[in-house]
């Protein structure tokens, strides 16, 4: 039986509320751990997240999931504008509020994150000692070298040229320019692959919720200059488990497996046969089994 989540608005910087779905196991006798999750460049709580969220409530594990600031039900404007230091920020408010729940144990709070919030929750666990066990999933670990090998040298001008026109009209007051995943090779797309179309047709989102992978192009510069492995070395005595796709061309396999050498114990490394997209579906009990092993052993 699947368990309905409570929905919650959390209040961060700025006046702005997240949108937060809070999964409570059907029954506990006390307090009990719980699992705080986001998705990641883009990405909706809509995109395959409750598949997830479902699977560690039945365990036992209280379970919160929000969107960033800008996207689905949550406030923010430019919306679809994602700035990850941004989101590191309002996702320790998350953590914060989570501690005030009735019915949570503070002291036991672990922590999923997916694609570029696998990035974050490297840089979480890190630099937040409240977190007592994290997973992270497909994760950016180097936003320039990702974008070396998305964007062909000789597009890189173009896209330079781009960057610097954006950023003149945004001081003359025009609104952040807004880019959509395009499979066309002449247009300054978010990443031109076939795979992230597929995924939102597996997930749709619900009526009235926006959801076209658009985001400002200046997104893609922050993330360029966003190196979530650096941290990787830092995440002990954290205990951490990286979940990464063989054949990961998003958030490429050798660097995720790089930057977990660089961890300390107590560490795991799982791999998954498939793409970046492949977590959430095809190989979600996998994945998620995974993940659930590793709250179970450390919370």
């Amino acid at each position: 039986m699947s368990i309905t989540p409570e929905e919650i608005y959390v209040p961060v910087d700025d006046g702005i509320q997240l949108h937060t779905w809070l999964y409570r196991p059907s029954s506990a006798s006390g307090p009990v751990p719980v699992i705080t999750m986001a998705h990641g460049f883009a990405g909706m709580k809509y995109h395959g997240l409750d598949g997830y969220a479902q699977r560690f409530a039945a365990a036992g594990f209280a379970v919160v999931i929000h969107d960033h600031r800008g996207f689905g039900l949550s406030g923010g404007q430019p919306r679809r504008d994602i700035d990850p230091w941004r989101q590191l920020h309002d996702w320790r408010r998350v953590i914060s509020f989570i501690t005030t729940l009735e019915g949570i144990d503070p002291d036991r709070i672990g922590l999923w994150g997916s694609s570029y919030a696998g990035g974050h929750a490297l840089v979480l666990a890190a630099s937040d000692r409240r977190i007592k066990a994290v997973v992270s999933q497909v994760p950016t670990i180097s936003g320039y070298e990702q974008s070396l090998r998305r964007i062909p040298v000789e597009r890189r001008p173009v896209v330079a040229q781009f960057l610097a026109a954006d950023d003149r009209a945004q001081l003359s007051g025009e609104p952040a320019t807004q880019l959509i995943n395009s499979l066309d090779r002449n247009t300054v797309s978010v990443y031109h692959n076939q795979e992230i179309l597929e995924f939102e047709k597996n997930f749709p989102t619900p009526d009235g919720i926006e959801d076209d992978q658009r985001v400002t192009l200046r997104s893609t510069l922050k993330a360029q200059m966003y190196d979530p492995g650096i941290w990787a070395p830092r995440v002990a005595p954290t205990p951490l488990l990286m979940v990464v796709a063989t054949n990961d061309v998003i958030t490429p396999t050798d660097l995720a497996e790089a930057a977990f050498e660089t961890a300390g114990e107590p560490k795991k490394l799982v791999h998954f046969d498939g793409g970046h997209f492949d977590a959430y579906a095809s190989n979600l009990e996998e994945t998620s089994g995974a993940a659930l092993d590793w709250f179970a052993q450390h919370l």
